[in-house]
């Protein structure tokens, strides 16, 4: 009897412990995938490059009609703090849609011959636009979150010269200032400030915490802004007899946006891998120069001694990019197998390089192309139709 009392208080035991493991189990799940739901909570707003952008977009436009914005299918990708905000900028909603579809084609375009090349996906079940990528700690998600939030501030900025925002116009504050005896400043600047702030506010507002997570993400989203801030240019428009150019009038305008593309692709190439320090105190937030109480300073040390500390133009990141080579099921990424390469390039576009070593297979095809064209007077262009062989190589 003893002995059989013994086994049924052990087997007991054993039970009450594997309930307790479960339930331990569970609530760590459950963590993680909160967790998750937060971080695409912030960033679903990226899917409204898939969206419709036509009159049900218009209704926001009207401020009379801006109660609309809450029955919009396309703001339900916000957050609340996010639909107020648009709320608050009749307009804006517009200029965001476009910041999203210019962020994913310049993206594509920065990546096209990398092993990760942007890739989408549809977001009609949730998650990010660009997958899984963005949970970890990466290089990508550190360009991602740059060129997304510059994209913002450029598509605002554009839009308030624009006059298609109802809370902003034309950047004047250049009027009083300095000029030369040859040109004076005039027309209508770009709003690039407003675009900022904006940015800052839209983007920003669903980081919270005070992890690494967190601050790498501020990190990049400020350093996206300043690159379109620091890229502002004069421009002039001559005046006098016959364009004698005896006074100009300047303004400042926005740089391109494939050269903000362009350097925070060399800001990738050269991102600084950190961890966080233990140093705090109130500094300056953002782009709005002033200190908020309670905020600690984001504290990132490069986890390289010898290299420098980041500055406010680079990016930042805390984990290490994944190979790309394989299938990673976790990331829903399915390697390069497939991709089209070019053989005779030693660069990360050659076939060595993007097939990860593996080999790839080379086939030719037909192409029907317009040739020959030949312009009559007036006004007509006549052309032939030429069939051409061209090589495709793919990895395997």
């Amino acid at each position: 009897m003893r002995q059989e009392y013994d086994m049924n208080i052990s087997n007991y035991l054993l039970m009450v412990a594997t309930i307790e493991q479960l339930l331990n189990y569970q609530i760590v799940a459950a963590k993680k995938k909160n967790g998750r739901k937060h971080l695409y909570r912030g960033v679903r707003w990226w899917g409204l490059s898939q969206m419709y952008d036509g009159p049900k977009l218009n209704d926001i436009i009207n401020p009379s009609t801006s109660h609309s914005i809450y029955r919009n299918p396309n703001m339900q990708l916000l957050t609340k703090r996010q639909k107020k905000l648009v709320n608050k900028n009749p307009g804006t909603i517009r200029s965001i849609s476009r910041a999203a579809q210019m962020s994913v084609r310049e993206c594509k375009y920065q990546f096209k011959y990398r092993r990760w090349n942007c890739k989408t996906q549809d977001i009609s079940h949730g998650g990010s636009i660009f997958g899984k990528i963005v949970l970890k700690g990466c290089r990508e998600t550190a360009f991602i979150y740059s060129i997304m939030s510059s994209a913002v501030t450029f598509s605002v900025a554009r839009s308030c010269t624009e006059g298609s925002i109802f809370t902003c116009t034309c950047d004047y504050k250049h009027k009083d200032a300095p000029r030369s005896s040859k040109w004076k400043w005039g027309g209508c600047s770009d709003n690039a400030v407003f675009g900022a702030q904006f940015s800052e506010k839209f983007t920003d507002s669903s980081e919270k915490g005070r992890d690494l997570r967190y601050m790498m993400n501020r990190h990049n989203n400020n350093a996206g802004r300043n690159h379109v801030l620091n890229g502002m240019r004069q421009e002039c428009k001559c005046h006098g007899m016959s364009g004698s150019c005896t006074l100009k009038t300047c303004w400042m305008r926005l740089p391109q946006f494939r050269t903000v593309g362009n350097l925070l692709k060399e800001r990738f190439d050269g991102a600084s891998r950190i961890y966080q320090g233990n140093q705090g105190g109130m500094v300056p937030q953002g782009n709005s120069g002033r200190g908020r109480r309670g905020n600690r300073k984001f504290n990132i040390v490069p986890v390289d001694p010898n290299h420098k500390q980041p500055q406010t133009n680079d990016l930042v990141y805390f984990e290490k990019s994944p190979s790309f080579c394989a299938v990673n099921l976790s990331l829903g990424w399915f390697g390069t197998k497939g991709r089209e390469c070019n053989a005779t390039s030693i660069g990360i576009d050659g076939c060595d390089l993007l097939c990860c070593g593996r080999p790839h297979k080379t086939e030719t095809f037909k192409v029907k192309e317009r040739c020959n064209c030949t312009f009559h007077w007036c006004c007509k262009v006549t052309c032939s139709v030429c069939e051409k062989t061209k090589t495709r190589h793919t990895c395997l």
